[in-house]
């Protein structure tokens, strides 16, 4: 009875470590998701960044230009 007891809570306790390693292994792939969308942010953001001051550069030539 007490061998029985000690097994089940024994297969018990190894369910519930195996479902926070489980839970910790999302969290670290959504901590990763999260950082490599922060990481594309920013390059999209310097993207249009440079292409608006090259607009505006092309802008103020054209403008130059006219007499």
């Amino acid at each position: 009875m007490k061998t029985a007891l000690l097994a089940s809570l024994l297969f018990l306790a190894a369910c519930g470590v195996e479902t926070v390693g489980t839970a910790a292994t999302a969290a670290s792939l959504k901590k990763q998701e999260v950082e490599q969308g922060q990481k594309t942010l920013q390059e999209v953001q310097q993207k249009l960044d440079q292409a608006s001051q090259q607009a505006a550069q092309r802008a103020e030539q054209a403008g130059g230009d006219k007499p």
